[in-house]
């Protein structure tokens, strides 16, 4: 694919009216202020024309079709983003469909015991279903452009590449073009990159991010001569190669290096309830379950089967097997913890987190959290709080009432001082308890 992002030289302020002409110096041009396109950032000027046009130029490659015009409106960004978010909402509605068409019940909302699964944008803040979460982190990240290239750049690497073992390649590739710069400085060679060299076109043009990276750096987009060819090339360029430049490269090269995807991060919904005989019982919509439609018609239909195949005589060996099988169908699981006073603790969590996970948002929750206490699963088990043992493997999915005990030694000398256990929960969480229906 033709490159987008030909001409960008904003930071070295030069730039070319196209492939073989000549460069020329510009020393008019100045961003330029527009209105912020985020609800977020009125107050805040708008992205200079080299950052809009950055923005555009990953939505392009994004996009992987045939290059389009420059255009340097957040409009473009704004544009692209819609079409996702259409394109996700059109998937959910034919995910929608596929139930009705599996005749697979659906759950009156009212009864659920959660409304759904949500996350939280690190980048934002915003509130994110399953669908709409990766399309907000990628518009999140482009936005970024606006205020910071280089972070923006590291972003998309990590993130918007889904096989680490080619983004490890290509932040190797990367960082060794730095190191060979700043090792020699005045070597013309070391400063450009053809845009044809095999191992960037199969290490490092391949991930989405490593050109805005590069051009973030200072590398800029020139047409040269190629000995024994007619035609010129696409180089990469670094025309600024000051001390100061070079140590600001290899402060951003280890910021490449140190790099890590950006993901949605579960939101748990705790949840304070009153005293409730229903505290056992669950209605947990579809998220929670790793199967499709026509799966979960086929699970209903199996379970007056599974009734009969448990009053077999099996092996401990087969039961466990069996089990394992179970647990994987599942993505989340709805814990409810019974507190002393009758009260309920109920947050969501994914089936693989580890209990110091679960005890963690207990500890949170409590305005005591610093004191020892105990958890109980179903059938009296203790759970060890140091112990790294999945939920799933625990049997806590896809949901359970766990039972909550302050820890006896503690409270009997809490008890002998004449001190009074406060509160179990805190305030935040008693002001919106509610009552289960």
């Amino acid at each position: 694919m033709k490159k987008f992002f030909d001409g960008f030289k904003k930071d070295i302020k030069f730039k070319t009216a196209g492939p073989g002409k000549k460069l020329t110096e510009d020393t008019s041009s100045k961003p330029e202020v527009v209105q912020s396109s985020s609800s977020s950032k009125n107050n805040r000027h708008a992205p200079s024309e080299g950052s809009q046009m950055a923005g555009a130029a990953a939505l392009a490659r994004i996009e992987q079709h045939q290059r389009p015009k420059v255009y340097t409106s957040q409009d473009v960004i704004r544009n692209q983003v819609k079409r996702e978010l259409e394109a996700a909402a059109l998937a959910e509605k034919e995910k929608a469909d596929t139930a009705e068409g599996a005749k697979v019940p659906v759950k009156d909302p009212a009864c659920l015991s959660v409304s759904g699964v949500y996350f939280t944008c690190p980048l934002t803040g915003a509130t994110l279903t399953k669908s709409e979460r990766e399309v907000h982190i990628k518009e999140a990240i482009l936005m970024r452009f606006e205020e910071d290239r280089v972070e923006a750049s590291v972003m998309m690497i990590h993130t918007f590449n889904k096989d680490r073992e080619k983004v490890k390649a290509a932040v190797d590739i990367i960082s060794k073009y730095i190191e060979n710069i700043c090792k020699n400085p005045t070597e013309e060679k070391y400063r450009k990159i053809k845009l044809s060299n095999k191992v960037y076109q199969e290490k490092v043009r391949c991930v989405e991010g490593s050109r805005e990276f590069l051009e973030a750096l200072g590398f800029t987009s020139i047409m040269l001569p190629v000995e024994g060819q007619e035609e010129e090339e696409e180089f990469l360029v670094l025309l600024e190669y000051s001390p100061d430049a070079l140590e600001l490269m290899k402060e951003r090269r280890d910021r490449l290096q140190r790099g890590e995807p950006v993901r949605a991060q579960l939101d748990r919904q705790p949840q304070a309830f009153r005293s409730s005989p229903n505290a056992q019982r669950f209605e947990l919509p579809p998220e929670f379950y790793n199967l499709t439609a026509e799966e979960l018609k086929r699970e209903q239909q199996q379970r007056s089967e599974l009734v009969e195949k448990n009053a077999m005589l099996r092996t401990k060996a087969m039961r466990e097997k069996e089990e394992q099988r179970e647990r994987r169908k599942y993505n989340y699981t709805l814990l409810r913890i019974r507190l002393p006073d009758g009260s309920l603790l109920q947050g969501t969590f994914y089936a693989w987190d580890r209990l110091p996970v679960l005890f963690a948002f207990v500890r949170e929750s409590l305005v005591d959290g610093w004191q020892p206490f105990e958890l109980i699963a179903p059938g009296g088990q203790k759970l060890q709080e140091a112990e790294e043992v999945a939920l799933a493997e625990c049997n806590l999915v896809p949901a359970a009432l766990l039972t909550f005990a302050w820890d006896a030694a503690v409270q009997a000398d809490i008890a002998a001082a004449g001190r009074k256990s406060p509160a179990l929960l805190k305030p935040e969480l008693l002001e919106t308890i509610r009552t289960l229906s």
